[in-house]
């Protein structure tokens, strides 16, 4: 089965953008095979990069029903403000309502973190993780 995924990276923090983006091509990079049903998936791949996180959202539903699903990748650190915690409920909340609304699984690997001390562990493996989520839900 072939699949056509959109990546979408917020890339404010162009240094964890660009782990997020590689982690997530690389899980997606070669055939899966996946144990559920012995289906063998393969993955056509494109990527889209945006401003900031908060853009992710708009993009996606803009291409809502040219791909089977998505990954939303960016990162957000706590300023002094209380910003952060807008920005990162909204995002969340569009992703979600998304999802749901048009049945295509969304991959969130948009991190929220304190410093970049955090999102530079935390980019090494989010990006993996959305695609799985992804892959998770095409195959069943």
């Amino acid at each position: 089965m072939k699949f056509k995924i959109l990546i979408v990276v917020g890339n404010y923090y162009k240094e964890f953008s660009k782990s997020l983006l590689f982690c997530a091509k690389e899980k997606l990079k070669n055939e899966l095979k996946v144990k559920h049903k012995s289906k063998i998936m393969k993955f056509e791949v494109d990527d889209i990069e945006v401003p900031g996180s908060f853009e992710v959202p708009i993009i996606i539903a803009r291409n809502i029903k040219k791909y089977d699903g998505f990954i939303a990748l960016g990162c957000i650190i706590k300023g002094e403000t209380q910003h952060f915690e807008f920005i990162s409920q909204s995002i969340t909340n569009a992703i979600m309502q998304l999802s749901i609304d048009h049945k295509k699984p969304i991959g969130n690997g948009i991190i929220t973190c304190l410093n970049k001390e955090q999102a530079k562990d935390r980019s090494a493996s989010k990006g993996q993780e959305a695609a799985q989520a992804v892959i998770s839900v095409l195959s069943k």
